[in-house]
């Protein structure tokens, strides 16, 4: 469930939840299940952040931070990620329909089980990237 507290600071917009964010670095920001739908996250620092089953449907998180996030089960269908640092995030069963993840850094990511119809992918980097199960092309 997620912190009130964390939720409410980031709906203030990237402007003061960055700053929060250096100020509290050791603080993991718990936003699991927040619906987050077409909000502008460029930029923001979501690393380390608990986004599992949050809802993120076409919501812009282009040079987003979120490596090490926890976005398992999370809607980030219609998504802008194009930029965006993934290293290490969980993005199990995700749903990354029509996604864009153009240049995004996706090394070390876990995509297994994660939904990729239509996402482009152009540019980003897939090293060491696990994508068990998947099938890139729509049907």
């Amino acid at each position: 469930m997620a912190n009130d507290e964390h939720v409410a600071m980031l709906k203030k917009g990237v402007a003061a939840w960055n700053p929060w964010r250096d100020e509290n670095p050791d603080i993991r920001p718990d936003l699991s299940g927040t619906n987050l739908s077409r909000r502008n996250l460029s930029g923001a620092n979501l690393s380390q952040a608990d986004l599992s089953v949050a809802s993120l449907q076409q919501a812009t998180l282009g040079g987003a931070n979120l490596s090490g996030a926890d976005l398992t089960w999370a809607n980030l269908s219609g998504a802008n990620l194009s930029g965006a640092d993934l290293n290490g995030a969980n993005l199990s069963g995700a749903n990354l329909i029509r996604a864009d993840l153009n240049g995004a850094i996706l090394f070390r990511a876990n995509l297994s089980r994660a939904i990729l119809f239509g996402a482009n992918l152009a540019g980003a980097i897939l090293l060491w990237t696990v994508l068990g199960g998947r099938s890139l092309t729509e049907r």
